[in-house]
């Protein structure tokens, strides 16, 4: 390799130390902002901690996510400066790479089109608050049998990171978003459509799920998640053994299936209680707790 105009020990002590520092101080300055962003997001949830709401706010939510976002952008923003920094003190001709750079970024292109999809697809859910950390949601995933479901961990402008109920961490590049229900958007419902034989007298069915409801809302245990009272919509489905009744109940953000437990508990009690069940032969005797977005 060949050093104009200097030996390469003058190079190395000159270009080349100024490559090292350039290196070395890019790669600090970018783990003192993952630092410092990482500070910030603890405090945001800190402060959530320390408070007496039972769900983040929209504005937590967003805050939390946007802090994520701006310290990825900031360290992408110093290793890009610190690789063109690099290049100038190597003294590389860049004017005669533009041709070359012009055939290998048409290559390129075609591979970096996911690339920039997933980030204009990333831009677009943090601007719209679409969702963001803490929220349950069910994500549609283009040429995925299953749909991504759990509690979102991470929003970059690249992938969205969700934890399952499972555990798993599942991470979902934004451009291949078809579909996103968000479960945890300023209020949820939990719905609850109890099975009951078709020999039962309906009103009387009635009748129990409201008294259920309203004992629900006079619990201070279950009352702290709901957003008002249980109320009872009637029959839902009606098949030829069996005929589902349904109790629907507002409640706060992501809260949805804990309430559908509760409620679902009560309700199986009350019924067994008065004598009604659905029998082996017709069905099973569980109750279905299913949850819909607003």
């Amino acid at each position: 390799m060949v050093f104009p105009g200097s030996s390469l020990l003058d190079w190395l002590s000159s270009n080349g130390l100024l490559i090292v520092l350039t290196v070395l101080g890019a790669t600090l300055i970018a783990r003192f902002v993952s630092w410092g962003g990482g500070r910030i997001t603890r405090r945001i949830d800190e402060s959530y901690e320390q408070s007496d709401d039972l769900v983040r706010s929209e504005a937590t939510k967003h805050r939390h996510s946007m802090a994520q976002v701006i310290t990825w952008m900031l360290i992408s923003f110093i290793y890009i400066v610190a690789t063109l920094k690099v290049f100038d003190h190597l003294e590389l001709p860049l004017g005669t790479l533009v041709a070359p750079a012009t055939v290998i970024g048409a290559a390129l292109g075609f591979g970096a089109q996911r690339i920039v999809q997933d980030i204009l697809a990333g831009f677009f859910i943090i601007t719209e608050r679409q969702y963001g950390f803490g929220d349950t949601v069910q994500i549609s995933v283009t040429g995925a049998s299953e749909d991504a479901v759990g509690t979102v961990e991470d929003v970059t402008l690249r992938v969205t990171r969700v934890r399952s109920t499972a555990g798993e961490v599942i991470i979902v590049p934004n451009g291949q978003i078809n579909k996103a229900v968000n479960l945890s958007k300023d209020w949820a419902r939990a719905v609850v459509d109890v099975p009951i034989p078709v020999s039962a007298d309906i009103s009387d069915v009635t009748d129990i799920l409201r008294e259920v409801g309203v004992a629900a809302y006079n619990d201070a245990r279950v009352r702290e998640l709901l957003l008002d009272e249980p109320s009872v919509m009637g029959v839902e489905s009606l098949e030829v053994d069996q005929l589902s009744v349904r109790m629907v109940a507002r409640t706060l953000p992501g809260k949805q299936f804990q309430v559908g437990r509760l409620l679902r508990a009560r309700i199986a009690r009350a019924l067994r209680v008065q004598g009604i069940t659905v029998t082996p032969q017709l069905g099973t005797a569980s109750v279905v707790e299913r949850s819909e977005a607003p």
